[in-house]
């Protein structure tokens, strides 16, 4: 029987944690290592280290292998909401229903902390033995033309908001999607094989994550989330809801899962559990 999705989500979840706990340093008494672990083991879906172990599976790539790039992955996606968080920034309290790292510590150690995490992550998979292309598609998956510069996108419209829904498309594309990209390419990419099939399916639930999300926003409460809600309203930026209206998104959000859906019918092994999972995208809660 084919594994169930969110039986391996959970399951998936707790590798990578266990993995992050063997990986990131811990000495009594460091404040820096503290931090790390305090951001990096804080309770979270995993959904992107999922990704990572699911194509690596459907590729013959070892679980042992994937792990690590899982949790490397892991520390930068953690890192990048340790810095969106701080005042600087998103401004934020609260983050998966605890206090944010800056408000748990201080501004300096936060920052110093997301630098450690995002640069550790590098350090943990050349360790590895990793290919220089994955280790530089993950590098451009996070900087300049990746999550950084989407994130300067995100922080230029909240002075002139998004002209078009190209605009928004594109932050997403950068701040979002391109870590769900590297994620469901790594094991393509570690397998030596074509990226094309898993590049089309990450495309399409990286934005229907990210509308998925400006639609949690509405209907949800910070309490349900663990984070803050409605905070581009407040500031009169534009969200998906705005271009495309409450009912408009939900159904591009849905045309977008069925769009990577359709990107696995390329592969012969069963693809069950990458179909539950792009459902998941626009079913889940928080």
């Amino acid at each position: 029987m084919a594994e169930n999705f969110e039986t391996a989500l959970i399951a998936y979840a707790r590798k990578v944690e266990a993995k992050l706990e063997v990986l990131l340093p811990f000495l009594a008494g460091n404040r820096l290592q503290d931090a790390m672990r305090y951001a990096a083991l804080s309770e979270g879906k995993r959904l992107r280290p999922f990704f990572v172990l699911a194509s690596a599976k459907l590729h013959g790539v070892s679980e042992p292998r994937a792990l690590t790039v899982a949790a490397a992955l892991e520390m930068i996606h953690c890192y990048s909401l340790v810095h969106d968080d701080l005042p600087a920034m998103d401004n934020d309290n609260l983050r998966r229903g605890r206090a944010t790292t800056h408000k748990k510590f201080d501004e300096a150690t936060a920052i110093l902390a997301g630098d450690a995490l995002l640069t550790f992550a590098f350090e943990v998979l050349a360790e590895a033995g990793e290919s220089s292309v994955l280790i530089a598609a993950l590098a451009r998956a996070a900087g300049p033309r990746g999550m950084a510069g989407g994130q300067m996108l995100d922080i230029e419209a909240e002075t002139k908001g998004f002209a078009s829904l190209n605009d928004i498309s594109k932050m997403q594309r950068q701040k979002t999607g391109a870590l769900f990209e590297f994620a469901c390419t790594a094991g393509p990419m570690m397998a030596g094989e074509d990226v094309t099939a898993m590049h089309d399916y990450a495309e399409n639930i990286g934005l229907a994550f990210q509308i998925a999300d400006d639609i949690l926003d509405v209907e949800s409460t910070s309490t349900a989330l663990g984070k803050a809600t409605q905070k581009d309203s407040t500031q009169g930026k534009a969200t998906f809801v705005d271009f495309f209206g409450l009912d408009g998104a939900k159904q591009e959000a849905s045309r977008l899962v069925e769009n990577a859906k359709a990107a696995l019918v390329t592969y012969e092994a069963s693809v069950e559990m990458l179909r539950e999972a792009a459902d998941f995208m626009i079913a889940r809660r928080k």
